[in-house]
């Protein structure tokens, strides 16, 4: 059955303040926004969960990503008169549209689609046919669309763009989601991700069932190799980091059962286990005992997962789920 989600409200002001909502990304699906509750807030955030913090995303940063979006596309200003073919067409006359998907998809990115097309035309009309988050097969009738003609054709291809890419996202992160379904283990995105649309594409990944790691470099430690190198080792980098910021994630790459009892040993939060073999990923597990988490990595495919997750480790990342993506395929119809 399709759930119908509510007819969306303009984006409120970007001069607000943050109060937050809570919700809890990491379900399989549907994941339901809740959109018209949380923009009776002046300024709502969605709640991303991961192991090691809190990831939010306001409705502003989407409307600034929208403003970026419509900017290049329209000669560096989100202004309507810039869209030459557009101008083809009268300046009144009304228009409606219904996008409809080709692929199979999990769709997300509705509230991007919602900005774009209200940043061209703040009276448009969307109403959408199924949730956030939704799983739907493919010619699923997503959304029914009325306002000015020239502003739907204006705005068109960017809300596209952000549906086709995000709902893409959204649909790998829970085909791998699915496949530790009943496991203990999560499966992890990466910072390997679209430049600008970092924030983004993490919301899809928790929207399609996936948990998010850190977001960025400012948010928690992650020390490779080449840290350990300058550091001189992999105690004498933790031991700075918990001097240079107490109370922060602390997690350490290592290639070996030997780095493994290094890191432990140096009180690292999460140890991430840089392309173990499954057998040692299982002496790792044992050897650990619960004492940090631990995170398997590289190079990691689709069938490995759950392999992988029987070994007892509590993450899988991957940064397939943000940038081996195939954009799902959509057709927007204008009627006038």
């Amino acid at each position: 059955m399709q759930l119908r989600s509510p007819t969306p409200t303009p984006l409120p002001p970007q001069n607000t303040p943050n109060p937050v909502t809570t919700r809890r990304p990491s379900i399989i699906y549907p994941v339901n926004l809740e959109r018209e509750s949380q923009l009776k807030d002046n300024h709502p955030i969605i709640d991303m969960k991961g192991p090691d913090m809190t990831l939010q995303i306001s409705f502003a940063e989407i409307g600034e990503q929208v403003e970026r979006a419509l900017a290049e596309d329209l000669g560096g200003a989100a202004n309507l008169s810039n869209d030459l073919t557009a101008q083809l067409i009268d300046i009144d006359k009304q228009a409606t549209a219904t996008i409809v998907t080709r692929d199979n998809a999990v769709i997300c990115g509705q509230a991007w689609v919602d900005a774009s097309l209200k940043r061209i035309d703040p009276h448009v009309s969307i109403e959408w046919q199924v949730a956030e988050g939704e799983l739907v097969q493919a010619n699923t009738l997503l959304a029914t669309i009325s306002g000015n003609a020239r502003a739907l054709l204006c705005a068109e291809r960017t809300a596209l763009n952000f549906l086709q890419t995000l709902s893409g996202t959204a649909t790998v992160a829970q085909q791998y989601a699915n496949q530790l379904k009943g496991c203990a283990t999560k499966i992890l995105d990466t910072r390997k991700t679209i430049p600008g649309l970092r924030a983004a594409q993490k919301y899809a990944v928790a929207t399609g069932g996936g948990q998010n790691h850190r977001f960025g470099l400012f948010d928690a430690y992650l020390i490779k190799e080449n840290h350990i190198m300058a550091c001189g080792g992999i105690a004498e980098a933790i031991a700075k980091a918990k001097e240079l910021t107490p109370g922060k994630v602390i997690e350490v790459e290592v290639e070996s059962l030997d780095e493994l009892q290094q890191a432990l040993d140096a009180n690292a939060d999460i140890i991430m286990l840089d392309n173990f073999s499954t057998e040692d990923m299982t002496l790792a597990v044992q050897r650990v005992a619960g004492k940090a988490k631990l995170e398997a990595s590289g190079n990691v495919e689709l069938e490995q997962l759950t392999t992988i997750a029987q070994t007892g480790v509590d993450y899988i990342s991957s940064g397939a789920l943000t940038k081996n993506i195939k954009a799902i395929d959509l057709s927007m119809r204008i009627t006038l």
